[in-house]
């Protein structure tokens, strides 16, 4: 019986936490300290809420873009340094079919995302774009 209770206890303090830890001085204005963080110079930037999330669609796809292109300069490589191989070069081979097929999934996402947005932001505010 000692673990259950000890049990009890623990789940009783762990419902209880998120309360405890609100009622630390933050105002009922500011439950979650953002003014706080003002204070300290973190900047959370005023940027709408699309043009935020296409920034990080337009990071993401870039770094997926640049892997690659990457991917295909190394089946080149390979290629080149195969010394008539057979197995390596169809490896190389592979390789860089590859890299082209994750370009064209790359750009046909970024044209899918970008067309969503667009459709999304015209839907909500009703300016086109």
């Amino acid at each position: 019986m000692k673990g259950g209770e000890r049990m009890k206890k623990l789940l009783a303090a762990l419902l209880l936490l998120p309360n405890i830890v609100l009622a630390q001085g933050n105002s009922a204005e500011d439950a979650l300290g953002i003014n706080d963080l003002r204070e300290q110079g973190v900047n959370l930037g005023n940027n709408d809420l699309k043009g935020t999330i296409a920034k990080i669609i337009n990071i993401i796809l870039s770094f997926l873009g640049v892997l690659a292109v990457l991917i295909i300069l190394l089946g080149g490589f390979k290629w080149m340094t195969s010394q008539g191989s057979t197995e390596k070069v169809d490896e190389a081979k592979k390789l860089i079919a590859e890299g082209v097929v994750g370009l064209v999934i790359i750009f046909a996402a970024y044209a899918i995302a970008s067309f969503v947005l667009n459709q999304l932001y015209t839907a909500t505010t009703g300016i086109e774009q």
